[in-house]
């Protein structure tokens, strides 16, 4: 009964909620996110599909409407005007925290706008546990997320391999390869990297090594699932490289 008391107080102090969901792994939702998700007016859901099957595995009854890239500047003056009626909403977007390379900005923006009061959960996202386990200087660091494909791409590689902290990036399997070898074109065959895939699930893998060393890897071995992609900062202290046992020995 408290909890419900107090779990009422604040769905009534906040109107939208940004809820991560797991990026890997069910288990990964917060009790909190449970809890808000059961309590809200709504769910806005990249694909209703993906949240249908969180939903179901937590007995979550709440409605879920399709919130996703390509119909949210139509949907987002409707959805707006909820939230200043006093509706409850909650985002959720496929994997992770709404907004970190997934829609959410655009909501948010604006109900600061409106002031409408948003709350963002803790929770999940990709790129902090490939970045806390690569090895790699984590005290500062650059989100680029994910690359161009086209326009602007040999721009930013420039930018970022001046860069003299860590750098993150998010990129798909099928453009890894291409990706490494930009890494090794902009940032030089000594740069240390890490790259992390299928986080939170079953086969994880998390593997730093150096360019080089990386794209012999998953060239005979492609990867398969999302990537994130860690890289070190220009002119860091290169000790691990030194030290670190030889990658052919760890296979």
């Amino acid at each position: 009964m408290i909890l419900i008391v107090l779990l009422l107080s604040i769905i009534d102090f906040f109107m939208l909620y940004l809820v991560p969901t797991p990026i890997g792994n069910m288990e990964d939702i917060t009790l909190r996110a449970i809890s808000v998700l059961k309590s809200v007016d709504i769910i806005l859901a990249e694909d209703t599909r993906t949240s249908g099957h969180i939903c179901k595995h937590y007995d979550i009854t709440t409605p879920v409407s399709s919130y996703h890239a390509f119909n949210e500047h139509k949907v987002l003056p409707h959805f707006v005007s909820l939230l200043k009626e006093g509706k409850n909403i909650a985002l959720v977007t496929d994997a992770g925290t709404p907004g970190i390379s997934d829609p959410g900005f655009l909501l948010v923006r604006a109900c600061v706008r409106e002031n409408i009061k948003v709350s963002c959960l803790p929770g999940a996202v990709a790129f902090i546990p490939v970045l806390v386990a690569s090895g790699l200087p984590c005290d500062k660091f650059f989100f680029e997320g994910f690359l161009p494909h086209k326009k602007g791409r040999q721009t930013r590689w420039k930018f970022l391999s001046q860069q003299p902290y860590t750098f993150i990036l998010y990129e798909s399997p099928h453009r890894l390869i291409k990706c490494l070898e930009e890494i090794l074109q902009y940032c030089g065959e000594e740069r240390l990297l890490c790259v992390g895939r299928e986080i939170s699930k079953m086969f994880e893998e998390i593997k730093t090594d150096t360019a080089p060393n990386l794209l012999k890897y998953y060239t005979e071995k492609p990867a398969k699932g999302e990537i994130v992609i860690v890289v070190s900062g220009k002119n860091v202290d290169d000790n691990f490289i030194q030290t670190a046992p030889d990658s052919e020995e760890n296979e």
